[in-house]
């Protein structure tokens, strides 16, 4: 059984920074295709950014400049790098993780993905 865990959300300032944490527990995941998503108070969960096995990654336009996603596969973790925090930024962030091939155009699409994490907030205050 596969098991995602998010960790390394918090309360920051904006503009401040953060780097989430999605580690993997049953299985190597970490050569596979990859997402972020974000779920405000009120709002449906949205795409943040993906990243395909050969690496190409496709970002969200509210975040594109701002947000990067590394792997390191020695420690089957994939990591979210948050930078310019802004308060509409704040929600519950899950990593997805999809156990086979996946076209970067697909990565937006979150029925495509096999296991999700369960979430960590972060909260940025202005």
């Amino acid at each position: 059984q596969v098991q995602l865990v998010e960790s390394g959300g918090g309360l920051v300032q904006a503009g401040g920074s953060l780097r989430l944490s999605c580690a993997a527990s049953g299985r190597t995941f970490t050569t596979y295709p990859m997402g972020w998503f974000r779920q405000a108070p009120g709002k449906e969960r949205e795409f943040v950014l993906g990243i395909t096995w050969s690496g190409r990654t496709i970002y969200s336009d509210s975040v594109k400049g701002r947000f990067t996603i590394s792997r390191d596969n020695a420690k089957n973790t994939v990591y979210l790098e948050m930078n310019s925090l802004k308060a509409e930024d704040t929600a519950t962030y899950y990593c997805a993780v999809k156990f086979g091939a996946m076209e970067s155009y697909r990565l937006r699409r979150q029925s495509e993905y096999d296991y999700w994490g369960q979430g960590t907030q972060v909260t940025v205050s202005s």
